[in-house]
């Protein structure tokens, strides 16, 4: 069953809902949208945009889609293995290495079922915590031709969000390996989600911290809330990223493109200038003004729409 979209779709723009397995076997639920005039007897580029950490396709990835499909786009989103709409037992769990393996396997699908992409012109779309996954697809995979990211998080970078803390870091790994136990007494992980089955009102909203204010402004209302995303994966996922980092040969991914966009008064922002000093040219960091984190997930007057459009165009010829 698919809830509903947070943005309407395009009346010059039609969306058909597909699924797909990995190479793990596990299916995975995504939309492709294209214009409706699409001339499917010649071969179009492609784009997979990936939703924000916890996230799913109904949300920032359909404000993309809905925007570049009609800008002569094929474009997939998907929701991540064990999330949304997609398979995996139990559900909320997360692993970096199946993050990005979904980005693989959407071009698996565009290259293989949908006869008018062209297989030489697929980039990808990773918003937020995606962003990591994306880059980390791309190191290894060949077939991704130019990669932006958006409000990037890369999550594997906890020593980098806990500000280098080794008695932080090392308090987190005691309480993560006890709730191991916990979880295998349960027969099921924790999951605490972060948001409400039902929206807040805006001005009802429970007011926390900073971030977390930051976050209920998008997930917990109206604006962006889903009941297929309510917050966060099982809490003992975050052992998995603790172990891995997305962008150990980002340098590899030279002389394929990438573009970091983020907002000049995003929390996040470290994220993307740390990821852009390790990677090799070609790339850029764009600076939207004005612009707080969450602004680039659905808020079209601040996503540089015109700029993704230049840098696939130019980059997937």
């Amino acid at each position: 069953m698919s809830y509903g979209y947070i943005t309407k779709l395009n009346e010059n723009v039609e969306r058909q809902h597909v699924r797909y397995n990995n190479r793990y076997g596990i299916a995975i639920a995504a939309d492709v949208y294209t214009v409706k005039d699409l001339d499917k007897t010649r071969k179009h580029p492609a784009l997979i945009v990936g939703a924000p950490y916890g996230g799913v396709k109904e949300q920032g990835p359909c404000v993309y889609a809905n925007e570049l499909a009609q800008r002569g786009f094929v474009v997939l989103t998907f929701d991540q293995v064990y999330m949304g709409e997609s398979g995996g037992e139990p559900r909320h769990v997360s692993s970096p290495d199946l993050s990005a393996e979904s980005f693989s396997a959407a071009v698996d699908f565009l290259g293989v079922k949908l006869p008018y992409v062209d297989r030489e012109k697929i980039g990808v779309i990773g918003i937020c915590g995606s962003g990591g996954f994306a880059i980390s697809a791309a190191q290894v995979d060949t077939r991704i031709k130019a990669i932006a990211t958006t409000s990037m998080y890369n999550i594997t970078d906890g020593r980098y969000m806990f500000g280098g803390d080794k008695a932080m870091i090392e308090g987190m790994k005691q309480q993560l390996s006890a709730q191991r136990w916990v979880d295998f007494e349960n027969g099921a992980p924790e999951y605490n989600p972060s948001f409400p089955e039902e929206p807040y009102e805006y001005d009802k909203r429970p007011q926390v911290d900073p971030l977390t204010d930051e976050w209920n402004r998008f997930y917990a209302v109206a604006r962006g809330h889903h009941p297929n995303a309510s917050g966060g994966f099982t809490t003992t996922s975050m052992l998995s990223m603790m172990n891995f980092f997305a962008l150990d040969y980002i340098q590899e991914i030279s002389p394929r493109p990438i573009l970091f966009i983020a907002g000049d008064r995003a929390h996040s922002l470290g994220f993307s200038q740390r990821a852009y000093d390790m990677a090799t040219e070609p790339k850029e960091l764009y600076i939207v003004e004005d612009a707080e984190h969450i602004d680039l997930y659905d808020r079209v007057d601040r996503i540089p729409f015109d700029k993704l459009e230049r840098f696939f165009k130019d980059n997937l010829k």
